[in-house]
């Protein structure tokens, strides 16, 4: 994919969660692996809901910033290093959604309550080597580490960090996990869970979670954040 298209993509991503709840301040970071392992990431200084393919940075895996006008993100170690790891990765998303963020706050792990866990079938990895935030190379390796080949972790009384194929991919699976932690909220408040069972699930996870689904719900959201008007500054067509 060309440049100037994953910035847009990143931007879209972030306009996209912040319509889904994930916004906290100017806190909060999208990216997107390009050619030759740049990286390509929502400056400091602005909310999600604020973002716009020119406040996109191109950093190298090093955290240099290469191009783009503003700061790195303090904690776009996350990013790196997951890269690093994971090969595999082309997208990475940290932010603190409420339920979430509870979730990891707490001596709970997901269940699989509904359908939207099973797309976290292998579990949900947890960081729980400090609640403080995340700035160096060492701590960054410690997170990735505990991501290992799933798609999200908890950061102990932190938020989420979320990896994927794709821009389109990481965003549906931070909003399916904050929606995945909310229901289970939910659920608890009539009584004792009642998980899906684990081969339920993997019989599950092929037919729900294909590629062609994902693009279809990418284009749905970008309808939905244009007709709640909260695609200002952004371009008028994907």
């Amino acid at each position: 994919m060309q440049e100037r298209a994953l910035q847009t993509q990143v931007a879209w991503a972030c306009r996209i969660l912040a319509m889904g709840g994930h916004s906290d301040l100017t806190l909060g970071h999208i990216s997107a692996r390009g050619p030759d392992d740049w990286v390509y990431i929502k400056r400091k200084g602005l909310g999600l809901n604020e973002v716009t393919p020119d406040d996109i940075l191109t950093i190298d895996l090093d955290r240099n910033k290469l191009a783009g006008t503003g700061m790195v993100h303090l904690e776009a170690v996350l990013h790196t290093e997951v890269y690093r790891l994971r090969p595999d990765v082309k997208a990475v998303a940290h932010t603190h959604p409420p339920y979430a963020t509870a979730l990891s706050a707490s001596s709970t792990e997901l269940k699989f309550v509904n359908h939207d866990a099973v797309l976290f079938r292998d579990g949900v990895g947890i960081f729980d080597g400090t609640a403080d935030l995340i700035l160096d190379t060492e701590k960054g390796q410690a997170v990735a580490s505990v991501l290992g080949q799933r798609r999200a972790a908890l950061l102990s009384n932190h938020g989420i960090l979320a990896a994927d194929s794709s821009v389109p991919w990481v965003v549906y699976t931070a909003l399916t996990l904050e929606r995945a932690a909310r229901i289970q909220s939910i659920a608890t408040t009539f009584g004792a869970l009642q998980p899906i069972p684990q081969e339920t699930v993997d019989h599950m996870f092929a037919k729900k979670y294909r590629d062609e689904f994902i693009e279809e719900y990418w284009q749905y959201l970008l309808r939905e954040v244009r007709r709640q008007g909260l695609a200002v500054g952004m371009p008028a067509a994907d």
